[in-house]
């Protein structure tokens, strides 16, 4: 399955990651200076929740793909598509 999301999906997703990846960053200068186990397990779930919603929102496009594509007409490959975006879903809860 492609990705095929649209540019402002695309954009969105990346700047998600670019925060997460901001986040993490921190989180490993935080515990390298020996910073308090609490700000940084907040900072870690912080981007934790980032990289999750990322990954939300790339299934949501591959959902939205999957319903509206002409292609995906037949009912067996609507049923295999949401097969694989199930196990893409639970992959992330």
């Amino acid at each position: 399955m492609e990705l095929g999301m649209a540019a402002e999906e695309l954009k969105a997703v990346v700047n998600r990651l670019r925060r997460a990846q901001g986040q993490i960053a921190g989180v490993i200068k935080m515990i390298e200076e020996g910073r308090d186990c609490e700000e940084v397990v907040t900072q870690l779930a912080a981007a934790s929740r980032a990289l999750d919603k990322a990954g939300f929102a790339v299934i949501a496009t591959g959902l939205q793909r999957c319903l509206t594509d002409p292609e995906m007409a037949s009912d067996e490959d609507r049923d295999q598509m949401r097969a694989r975006l199930e196990k893409l879903f639970l992959s992330l809860a």
